[in-house]
């Protein structure tokens, strides 16, 4: 082989950006893909004998040179000075979903972590280490996401095959008993509760908890009431809230005032004044015009 060749693969590797493929390569330098694989190769294990601080490693299905993971401390006190543009925890949780399940939807994606994922899923797509791969083929054909070249060469991966398997995270069968142990209530402290309060007490606050269930439940059924309803029904839903506000502060339900601006029955006025006040049109309380009374 010429002995040019490992030396201008060496060239072609530091001025590129991205990982280049070994066909690529080979036809740069006119040599057999098989050849360029074993060249590549046997750098690669020279350069990690021989204890550098660069290696050559095959990422995203090409060939590049980064730092040697041992240096890493060095290398981060270098690019990272000064910097803070880390991906948050959601965006981290989201990209392992996205990078385990692919091809996976954004609602998929959000029914997993239990909240809403848009604003994650543009970050991570303007990074660009998600993209759209498919279209769903069920009703409203939503997109599905899937990783990037630009992940697995972030991540240090030659293929999604790489990923360390996800049960090696998953916690063994007597991690989630004792979580489960840690979250049940102890019966002894739930009895001993009760003791104190007595059964008296016991039936009194489940009595209250029932009616205010059943006010609630009334209020609900007449505030969802069509717009036809009778009349009455705002009446109705007066006392449903009285009942409720009368039940919270703990007083007698038949005792809390009633309002009847609501009920549309206004108090009459009292005083010297009402019956006149209550008079209709031309009675004793009608406005005299002084117009009239001058030109007579």
């Amino acid at each position: 082989m010429n002995p040019e060749i490992a030396p201008a693969l060496e060239a072609i590797l530091l001025v590129a950006d991205t990982p280049v493929d070994a066909q690529l390569l080979a036809q740069l330098v006119e040599q057999p893909v098989e050849e360029v694989e074993n060249l590549l190769h046997e750098l690669a294990s020279e350069y990690a004998a021989q204890g550098r601080g660069f290696a050559l490693v095959r990422v995203a299905g090409g060939w590049r040179y980064q730092t040697e993971p041992a240096m890493a401390a060095y290398v981060e006190r270098f690019v990272l000075e000064g910097q803070a543009a880390k991906l948050s925890a959601a965006a981290l949780e989201t990209l392992a979903i996205v990078a385990y399940k692919q091809p996976i939807s954004r609602a998929q994606i959000a029914a997993i972590r239990g909240v809403g994922v848009d604003g994650v899923v543009r970050t991570l797509e303007q990074r660009g280490y998600i993209g759209e791969v498919a279209r769903d083929p069920g009703p409203g054909q939503a997109v599905l996401f899937g990783t990037t070249p630009v992940f697995l060469e972030k991540m240090g991966l030659d293929s999604l095959a790489d990923l360390p398997a996800i049960a090696e995270f998953v916690p063994g069968a007597d991690v989630v008993e004792a979580l489960e142990h840690g979250l049940r209530v102890d019966e002894g402290v739930v009895e001993a509760i009760a003791e104190d309060l007595g059964p008296e007490e016991l039936e009194r606050q489940r009595e209250e908890l029932e009616a205010r269930d059943a006010a609630v439940v009334d209020l609900t059924e007449h505030r969802d009431a069509p717009p036809d309803a009778p009349e009455g029904s705002e009446h109705v839903e007066v006392e449903v809230f009285e009942v409720v506000e009368a039940l919270e502060v703990g007083a007698d339900p038949e005792a809390a005032p009633r309002s009847d601006v609501a009920e549309g029955n206004a108090a009459p006025p009292e005083g010297p004044g009402a019956d006149e006040a209550s008079a209709g049109p031309g009675g004793p309380s009608a406005a005299i015009d002084p117009d009239r009374d001058r030109h007579g």
